[in-house]
């Protein structure tokens, strides 16, 4: 991020100014991986001191300026008697419109987020506006706070005036460096996505998004390995009890530490220990054949769950010389003689599952999958369904499901899950959910979280959370974004073996879109054009493809009705979610006989403004305003609410001539 746009940033910038204090650090004295709680400035007021901010090390002298992003690790070593000003502030875009701008230009930079260190040309006009931000700090008066947050703005004039004349290289802060530095230093203590990204100024999205594509990990999983190294490291190297090390790594449960450490190395932290302590006693025996040091064979180790078995790479297994006792012979008959007489009753066995979710089995007697993708295995209460994945072998009746994003279509066929990723609260089944667990974003659930849960059944929308849920229950990734609602509900349906409920519920939806066509149509609307649009006095997005959303569905694809025609050739064309961004100006020419708006929280009030008052749509009454929550989602349980909706809102509408 350049300095010119950072200038931009504080154009559009409502700040609070969070603290502000004058510090002394006696000559030789540290300070060491403190973690900036906020966007703040360091100026040195005498002495000198060697500063290093996320590793980048500044040779601070008398009247020096330093800035860091929230959560950069400081650390301090001084020559001599060492004091400073230190400044926390709060930043944020103010206006919708702007904001807006800066996340579709760089949804990846944080603003207010560059790191930079200079001596000031004119060090004691800086000086000035923070003597007095202190003095107006410290009275705590209503007029004081109002005249610290003016005195702070003439700072960050200056401040930049000077920065512009220098030319002083800036860079922005690596909230990926920032996560790894602060999850070494405090996992111990209770993490999640939510805290981190609060911790470094970032959405949770985008640093999820950053630091999977830098390390391969996402922040929760580097976390929980990097707990399970230091378990393993104490399980080896010291006599703690299991309860002592669980509490060391960040886990209070005993019993859920244990499950996941079996889950990421294959056995239980107890066998974990003594296998690596019995490697080291052999290891000292010289009679014992030595494996290679290249390629060590390890065993899988498995998650077991009810009805379902996972096989994973676990721990090693030395090459030994063993004793045959008697006991060990009359064991392996015993297991022969068991084993040959399963062959002979031929009774079907659970099949193994594959990469998490259950791959099918050559055993004849297995569960196969049907023309209507899942059968019932009655014997051992399963079903097998067909995904993109393979064949996954599911509960016939799953109790505790786990569904992220899908869980409209979940809904609609009688099902309550226990939990699932973040509804929005004007959701058309936002109070068929109440009570069920909240997963966070549902492209980033927490592993931990759902693995509390212990679920029986997982639903996920896509790849990536697939390979982060497969591995704790029976796991069904619908690729969402390439069917049809009927498709989705027809495929959800079979994994619960739902299909007739899913059929009614399609029938009666044609049933409804059938009869609100002739409402229409007797009404004398059908035949008239209709426009969505959302956004602001800046522009506004016109939709242009029934895959868009906000309307699009019930209004394009179900009741059949017509765009503009400079609206309706793309949507004619277009087969995936489409739409154009338009000045004010050109907005008339793509506004239909009704224009459907999608309107937000903080969305612009347009009402003073000429050219959209004076569209005619707009101006004789034919505008409907759709909340955004309602209309965002696709599935069958919001399409039946969202088709209600706009019929009625139609009917209520001055007819357009």
């Amino acid at each position: 991020m350049q300095l010119d746009e950072q200038m931009k940033c504080w154009n559009h910038a409502a700040v609070k100014v969070l603290d502000i204090r004058r510090i002394v650090m006696e000559a030789g004295a540290q300070l060491s991986s403190y973690t900036l709680p906020a966007n703040g400035f360091i100026y040195t007021i005498r002495g000198s001191a060697v500063l290093q901010l996320d590793g980048q090390t500044y040779k601070a002298e008398r009247f020096y300026m330093l800035h860091g992003a929230k959560g950069s690790s400081l650390d301090i070593q001084t020559n001599e008697d060492f004091e400073y000003i230190l400044l926390y502030y709060r930043a944020f875009l103010a206006f919708p419109s702007y904001r807006k701008k800066w996340l579709l230009a760089q949804p990846e930079v944080t603003p207010f987020s560059l790191q930079y260190g200079f001596a000031p040309s004119s060090p004691l006009g800086l000086l000035r506006y923070l003597d007095e931000l202190e003095g107006a700090w410290i009275q705590s008066g209503s007029l004081d706070l109002l005249h610290t947050k003016s005195l702070f703005y003439q700072f960050i004039h200056e401040m930049m005036v000077q920065l512009a004349e220098q030319e002083i290289k800036t860079e922005l802060a690596d909230p990926v460096k920032q996560t790894l530095r602060y999850i070494q230093n405090h996992y111990r203590e209770q993490v999640t996505l939510d805290f981190l990204a609060e911790q470094f100024n970032y959405s949770s999205r985008h640093l999820s998004m950053q630091f999977k594509r830098q390390t391969g990990h996402s922040p929760i999983d580097y976390l929980i390995q990097t707990r399970i190294a230091k378990a393993r490291n104490l399980l080896v190297r010291s006599d703690a009890t299991l309860s002592e090390i669980s509490a060391e790594v960040g886990y209070s449960d005993v019993y859920y530490f244990s499950r996941i450490f079996k889950k990421h190395v294959g056995i239980s932290p107890i066998q974990y220990q003594r296998k690596m302590r019995e490697e080291a006693r052999t290891e000292d025996r010289p009679l014992v054949i030595s494996e290679s040091s290249i390629g060590r064979r390890w065993k899988s180790g498995y998650i077991d769950y009810e009805n379902h078995y996972q096989y994973i790479d676990g721990g090693s297994t030395p090459m030994k010389r063993r004793k045959t006792s008697s006991s060990m012979i009359m064991v392996a008959l015993l297991s022969i003689t068991m084993l040959l007489a399963a062959c002979s009753s031929g009774t079907a066995t659970t099949p193994a599952a594959g990469e998490g979710t259950g791959a099918s089995s050559n055993n004849s007697s297995t569960a196969v999958s049907s023309d209507t993708g899942s059968q019932t295995n009655k014997d051992n209460e399963t079903r097998t369904v067909s995904t993109v994945k393979g064949d996954v072998v599911v509960p016939a009746n799953p109790k505790r499901v786990v569904v992220l994003y899908l869980q409209g279509d979940v809904v609609a066929l009688g099902i309550k899950p226990i939990a699932t990723s973040e509804v929005f609260n004007g959701a058309a089944y936002k109070s068929e959910l109440e009570g069920v667990n909240s997963l966070g974003t549902w492209f980033e659930p927490n592993p931990e979280a759902v693995i509390d849960l212990d679920p029986d059944l997982i639903i996920v929308p896509s790849e990536e959370t697939y390979t982060l849920l497969k591995d704790i229950a029976p796991t069904v990734y619908i690729p969402y974004e390439k069917m049809t609602t009927e498709e989705r509900l027809q495929s959800i349906a079979s994994i619960f073996g739902k299909e007739q409920e899913a059929e009614t519920l399609i029938n009666n939806l044609n049933s409804k879109v059938e009869e609100s066509k002739q409402t229409l149509a007797d009404a004398g609307i059908l035949d008239k054009t209709i426009s969505i649009v959302e956004g602001g006095l800046k522009g506004m997005v016109v939709v242009e493809s029934k895959q868009y959303g906000r309307g699009s569905q019930a209004l394009y694809e179900y009741l059949g009705m017509k765009a503009p025609e400079v609206v309706q050739k793309k949507i004619d064309v277009v087969s995936e979610a489409g739409g154009s961004n338009l000045s004010m100006e050109v907005l008339p020419e793509y506004i239909g006989d009704y224009v459907f708006r999608s309107v937000y929280e903080g969305a612009d009030n347009l009402t003073d403004d000429p050219i959209w008052s004076s569209i005619p749509a707009v101006k004789e009454g034919r505008l409907i305003e759709i909340d955004f929550d309602f209309f965002y989602y696709s599935d069958i349980y919001s399409i039946n609410k969202q088709l209600d909706f706009v019929v009625e809102k139609l009917l209520a509408a001055p007819r357009a001539q």
